[in-house]
């Protein structure tokens, strides 16, 4: 069964002056204009393609690729605007439309914008909407601490910037522990920090605990190094000095700093730390 707003991989089974035609299944038959006929491409060849209706609500299969796919959030620049809604640039040839009911605020042409891409159930078009709160899974989340997620950036908040995670639950990165600009609709890893009673979701940018020690460890011995034994970061700096130098927390500091002690590889004093001969 083919997945439409999605990539498939199909079968050639016919070719004519101005494409070729697609095994679809039980949708039949799908063109793929000749424009995106891969070189060499023959009876029997398998293809990676993307699937969408076109003006007249008839299947083609495209081997361009979208900035975004059918249940998925991506941020979006608008083309153009009419009276049907607005239209949005999504990477391939016909423009996504998000329709006036699923706009938050009024879209304006060359903005961007966070929207959720889906097929309306009415229509069988796949179309965008801006009101992304709809589309965001309410059910208890099945995530385990640690576990590392595919993150996309809403907004920044009083605490920090709430984000989707895995495209189907909302989460917080506190803003203690973020030491950067995180853009709205910025696509990043994170890993899943705690789920608390209420089945709201803390995040974290970096693994959690000890799992990242022996890396870490490793890259603060390497900037050791390089900078010829020395650096003037300690246990004691601030949070944003130690971000700065080495781009992690500084409990994740903290805890290199601890292992590389016990190993008697560093000196640790109030100044800095100094790689032991």
């Amino acid at each position: 069964m083919v997945e439409f707003g999605k990539n498939n991989s199909l079968r050639v089974i016919k070719e004519v002056d101005f494409g070729v035609y697609l095994d679809g299944d039980t949708d039949g038959e799908i063109l793929m204009p000749i424009r995106y006929v891969p070189a060499n491409c023959k009876v029997g060849d398998y293809v990676d393609v993307f699937l969408y209706l076109d003006s007249e609500d008839r299947p083609i299969a495209t081997t361009e690729k979208p900035y975004a796919q059918v249940d998925e959030f991506a941020m979006l620049r608008v083309k153009s605007v009419n009276k049907i809604g607005t239209f949005l640039d999504w990477g391939i040839m016909k423009d996504l439309l998000v329709p006036f009911r699923e706009q938050k605020v009024t879209m304006i042409e060359g903005r961007s914008y966070l929207v959720y891409i889906y097929v309306d159930e009415e229509t069988k078009r796949i179309v965008a909407s801006a009101k992304l709160n709809k589309f965001v899974d309410k059910s208890l989340p099945e995530y385990s601490v640690g576990q590392e997620v595919e993150l996309v950036i809403e907004s920044e908040t009083d605490l920090g910037y709430k984000a989707i995670i895995n495209n189907r639950h909302w989460g917080i990165l506190y803003e203690n522990e973020v030491f950067e600009q995180l853009a709205k609709g910025l696509k990043i890893k994170g890993f899943i920090k705690k789920i608390r009673p209420d089945n709201k979701i803390d995040l974290a940018l970096h693994p959690l605990g000890y799992e990242k020690v022996d890396p870490l460890t490793q890259m603060i011995l390497d900037e050791l190094i390089k900078e010829g034994g020395f650096i003037p970061v300690s246990d004691k700096s601030d949070a944003e000095e130690v971000y700065r130098v080495f781009g992690i927390s500084k409990k994740s500091f903290k805890q290199a700093l601890g292992a590389l002690y016990k190993r008697r590889l560093i000196t640790l004093s109030p100044d800095g730390i100094r790689l032991n001969p």
